[in-house]
């Protein structure tokens, strides 16, 4: 678990320096480790600003596994869709 906190930490630290492609494999070897909401949901934010929307969509719902009321992972799950434009009936079965 220490690894896995300090790999999230790194994530963190590259994503303030605006390095996203690096931040996202920090969180990718976090997430081996530890399947933690919000090691996902910054993963998420790293996959919208590179604009990766299936991959951002796909860990929000990770992350509302676990946890289904995080406001986050409900927001930055919204952007995705609306990025790749999906149906409303698809929507509904979310």
């Amino acid at each position: 678990l220490e690894r896995a906190k300090m790999l999230k930490e790194e994530g963190n630290e590259f994503v303030k320096k605006g390095n996203h492609k690096k931040a996202v494999e920090k969180y990718s070897e976090s997430l081996k480790l530890n399947k933690e909401c919000a090691t996902y949901t910054n993963r998420a934010l790293c996959y919208l600003a590179l604009k990766q929307y299936k991959e951002a969509a796909q860990d929000c719902t990770e992350a509302l596994k676990l946890d289904p009321q995080n406001v986050k992972a409900l927001y930055r799950r919204a952007q995705a869709l609306k990025e790749l434009k999906v149906s409303q009936e698809f929507l509904k079965g979310c």
